[in-house]
């Protein structure tokens, strides 16, 4: 039995060579003209790109198999991009139009829960284009929030999340107030009418597939990312409402308006983000990021604030001050080592979208 190309290629070397080959590439990302060449910045690049690797070895050649789909956790606090929310957990499961899915389990009691089927394209053109959605305030649900939800291309009765001809993949949102005491929603997802119950071994075909696809994921990923940031340059230290359009097609959530903007402070330097009128909406929030649009360490730091667990003024409006240093003051965003980066806030499920005002102070004007 003669072997194929593929086969051919995994027996020689070539694909795994190829993968290297990609991988080392990547790396011209991180060294792009107008992307920060200090030490700091350039390491954190360097570990964001092992971050995607692991994320798109995961994604591209763990749980790869519409057959088979599995929700799963793909960024998180140590694997981070595109502005990733602290106040989330993201999941994800490979799908096919050409099949049928059920989703099952426990709304629980996190503030936000949204699904959307999408076409990820990350790893091929930098887009994400969502193709159907469904959240928690559209769904029925048991008595004791037990939900099941159909997807699939045909519309079907009770909860249905439409797929378009070319959906690859599902992303689940869940957006919390207070993690400490929200409960998460647990689901699993299944095929439908799925008659064989064990996935097929491991070909040479699949593997040449999921490596390629991996190392194109962060390339993507990080092109994607980096461009964006640099775009952000003319609004230094300003927070302007972002392109929602663009936001839209990199995979945001349909029910959230984005400010986007890059930031840097001296050591002696504040920003202070106010925000005049806070919408009625389901929640808002503000993050800070690094070059790369990761979340800054929300596990040790004090980097975002939401609607829960921000301070009010009297008036019902909101002062966030980013420093280096403690100023004394509510609404504290730490800076977690970092001089520049960039930054997001969100009104989630709100009608209106009042504008941000921003300045940069002295520290000791501030005291």
């Amino acid at each position: 039995m003669s072997m194929s190309d593929a086969e051919k290629r995994v027996i020689d070397g070539t694909t795994w060579d190829q993968f290297c080959d990609e991988l080392k590439d990547a790396g011209k990302i991180i060294r792009s003209a107008k992307a920060p060449q200090d030490p700091f910045n350039q390491a954190e690049g360097y570990r964001y790109l092992s971050r995607l690797l692991r994320g798109g070895l995961e994604s591209f050649l763990e749980f790869r198999d519409p057959l088979f789909p599995e929700l799963r956790c793909g960024a998180h606090e140590t694997i981070k991009l595109g502005a990733d929310n602290p106040d989330n957990r993201y999941e994800s499961a490979t799908v096919s139009p050409a099949h049928e899915y059920r989703i099952t389990g426990l709304r629980g009691s996190v503030d936000y829960l949204g699904i959307s089927t999408i076409i990820n394209k990350y790893a091929s053109g930098g887009t994400m284009e969502v193709t159907g959605h469904i959240d928690a305030r559209q769904m029925e649900l048991g008595p004791n929030g037990e939900l099941e939800i159909i997807v699939s291309r045909t519309e079907q009765p009770g909860n249905w999340l439409p797929m378009g001809e070319a959906t690859n993949s599902i992303t689940v949102r869940q957006t919390f107030q207070d993690r400490v005491n929200e409960v998460p929603a647990a689901m699993k997802i299944e095929r439908i009418g799925a008659k064989d119950d064990r996935p097929k071994p491991l070909t040479a075909e699949k593997l040449e597939r999921g490596l390629l696809g991996a190392v194109m994921f962060v390339k993507g990923s990080a092109n994607l990312f980096e461009n964006w940031s640099e775009s952000f340059l003319p609004t230094l230290n300003e927070l302007p409402a972002a392109d929602q359009a663009y936001c839209q097609s990199i995979g945001g959530d349909p029910n959230i308006f984005y400010f986007h903007s890059a930031w840097q402070l001296a050591d002696d330097e504040v920003y202070i983000i106010e925000a005049p009128e806070i919408p009625e909406c389901q929640t808002w929030n503000f993050q800070l990021d690094n070059w790369w649009m990761e979340s800054l360490d929300y596990r040790h730091h004090t980097i975002h604030v939401n609607k829960h667990t921000a301070h009010y003024e009297s008036d019902g409006s909101v002062r966030l001050v980013v420093s280096h240093t403690d100023p004394g003051v509510p609404n504290w965003i730490e800076t977690a080592g970092h001089t520049m980066g960039t930054m997001c806030w969100r009104w989630i499920g709100a009608q209106q979208h009042p504008l941000l005002k921003t300045r940069v102070a002295k520290l000791a004007e501030l005291k």
